[in-house]
């Protein structure tokens, strides 16, 4: 998950309201950032925006309180929204991750059969048009790798990936078990986020403890380590409490709403991108059991190496 600490302007942590002031803790999460998502993000931006022009209503509030209200329900929408996005988005890089360590060799033996048959009907006719496709075919086993394939899967954005750091320590690698976390990891997930979440940051200070925990809870969930979720709860949990700041300046409830409604235009581009992208789509055709699209597409794989292994026979015959 990322977060843009820059030009925050402080407002109220849901952790520290009482019990009785804080809005109500949603059911369940939406686990993919869809449509609805999205358009309960802006349904509640447009409404908070609504609220906070009219004039003062019933028993004369405060405008100024009438906005905190507004920015409360844009808040949990953003994070709600923001958790969907990232669920969905550990789930495609783990089902690309799992499609390439599961399905990777028959596809490089799917190409390497293609190339043979080729190359036993090139032998078989002569025809100059054969021995054209045998090559294109031969070059597809084996081409030459560019230097985004030579470091593909060992750097990411904070450097070495996992998976390089443990070959080159001689520690095991250790890929993820399936595709969606287990029901556990999901639920200890989200209730960390919501709880610690940095748009809930009262200063700068405060944003970066947030954001940094935050960066150890995306890794645990990453890999689906419930018992390090449940450490990071009690760590959070046992935490520093800070005491409730006054009311916030309508001015800076104001900059607030705005930086909130650019934060859910970044996350809309990330969902969609996340969506429309290769492993998404094919992840989207299952979204109730992934790890067994995973295996139907192995089975598909197995019957075409099968046909194409029987078509070879046929032609060196």
């Amino acid at each position: 998950m990322t977060h843009e600490a820059a030009g925050v302007p402080p407002t109220r942590n849901d952790d520290d309201r009482p019990d009785d002031a804080r809005p109500a803790e949603p059911q369940t999460a939406p686990e993919t950032p869809d449509a609805s998502a999205g358009e309960a993000g802006a349904a509640a931006f447009s409404d908070s925006s609504d609220s906070s022009d009219s004039g003062p209503r019933g028993g004369g509030e405060r405008p100024e309180a009438r906005l905190a209200k507004a920015v409360q329900v844009a808040e949990q929408a953003l994070i709600e929204f923001e958790i969907a996005v990232e669920t969905f988005r550990v789930e495609v890089e783990n089902f690309s991750r799992l499609h390439h360590q599961k399905l990777g060799p028959m596809y490089a033996r799917l190409d390497e059969l293609d190339a043979q048959i080729a190359e036993a009907r090139a032998a078989r006719t002569g025809d100059p048009e054969d021995l054209r496709k045998a090559k294109e075919a031969r070059d597809i086993v084996m081409p030459m790798p560019g230097v985004d394939e030579l470091f593909h899967d060992w750097m990411d954005s904070d450097g070495l990936s996992p998976e390089a750091s443990a070959m080159l320590t001689e520690q095991p690698v250790r890929p993820p078990k399936r595709v969606r976390p287990s029901e556990e990891a999901r639920r200890l997930y989200r209730e960390l986020a919501r709880k610690a979440h940095p748009d809930l940051a009262q200063d700068e200070p405060e944003r970066e403890r947030r954001d940094e925990f935050i960066t150890r809870v995306n890794a645990a969930y990453g890999r689906g380590d419930v018992e390090l979720l449940k450490e990071l709860a009690a760590e959070w949990a046992a935490g520093p409490a800070k005491p409730l700041p006054p009311l916030s300046e309508s001015e800076e409830l104001y900059a607030r709403l705005e930086w909130l409604s650019r934060r859910k235009e970044l996350l809309t581009v990330l969902a969609k991108e996340l969506e429309e992208s290769a492993i998404g789509s094919m992840l989207r055709m299952a979204p109730d059991d992934p790890d067994q699209l995973l295996a139907d597409i192995g089975d598909q794989l197995l019957g075409e190496v099968s046909r194409r292994e029987a078509e070879l026979s046929e032609l060196v015959q």
